[in-house]
């Protein structure tokens, strides 16, 4: 699904990332743990190219999404992001921030068909726009439903708690229909109590099949959700493993290191 090849990212004079490579596979729960400053956020971002990487390779459904020449915005419609401070739209209720992203998709691929057919012989259907957004507000109260949230469609965000806002956000990502999502540090803002309902979110989506990039300092998770565990310092991967060959036999010393302060 997703192949990195010599991945590397500079700001200015400073290396972030020094040559990553890795593949995740349909499916996969691949969590990335290691120290502050290792660079595991800005891998996760140059995955989705909210980061531009400063070279290397993101080969995505079999197109490089790092090449400037890609229109990235199509390609970022199959790839989820869910932020560490939820960066839902205070302005906008609950509902309305998990309508936005399909309405505009589609609004988008709608001005595309209109400007198609009055140029081309092969007509593309035009979906109408009350169309469009009857279809995304009935699939944002099913999402809100999921998370047992239906009674917070219409308020706003300021009036959720941490763990709602990040459900919200998790289920914003899941209604455009993501091949894979990817988490930074989705509890790392959160009160100790409201960490678990976002992890057992999280733990559902794993079970069903949704193949999940996540950084996280949630070592339980890690271990008991993850199917790869990638182990990053100073920018390079250390160490890959299964969870359970990482916690329990960690080959290199740094990871040693790290454990025996974490665990």
């Amino acid at each position: 699904m997703i192949d990195v090849i010599d991945l590397k990212k500079s700001f200015g004079d400073n290396e972030v990332l020094k040559g990553i490579n890795m593949t995740i596979n349909k499916g996969d729960i691949v969590v990335v743990i290691g120290p502050s400053g290792s660079g595991k956020s800005t891998f996760l971002r140059c995955l989705n190219c909210m980061e531009d990487p400063t070279s290397g390779k993101i080969i995505f459904e079999g197109v490089d999404i790092a090449d400037m020449k890609v229109d990235i915005n199509i390609h970022r419609r199959k790839m989820g992001m869910v932020f560490q401070h939820f960066n839902l739209f205070n302005n906008k209720t609950v509902i309305e921030n998990i309508m936005l992203s399909p309405v505009l998709c589609a609004k988008k691929d709608r001005r595309k068909a209109v400007l198609h057919n009055m140029f081309h012989k092969d007509k593309l259907p035009v979906r109408p726009v009350r169309e469009i957004k009857k279809d995304a507000e009935e699939k944002a109260h099913k999402l809100l439903e999921r998370i047992g949230l239906e009674d917070k469609a219409d308020v706003y965000p300021s009036t959720l708690s941490g763990g709602q806002k990040q459900r919200v956000a998790i289920v914003r990502s899941l209604a455009m229909n993501p091949e894979v999502i990817l988490f930074d540090e989705p509890t790392s803002a959160l009160d100790p109590e409201m960490v678990g309902e976002v992890l057992d979110l999280m733990k559902q989506l794993a079970h069903e099949g949704m193949t999940m990039v996540v950084v996280t300092h949630e070592m339980g998770f890690a271990r008991e959700v993850g199917t790869k565990l990638v182990f990053m310092d100073e920018g390079r991967i250390v160490e890959e493993n299964t969870p359970e060959e990482f916690f329990n036999n960690p080959q290199s010393p740094r990871a040693k290191e790290f454990l025996s302060k974490v665990l």
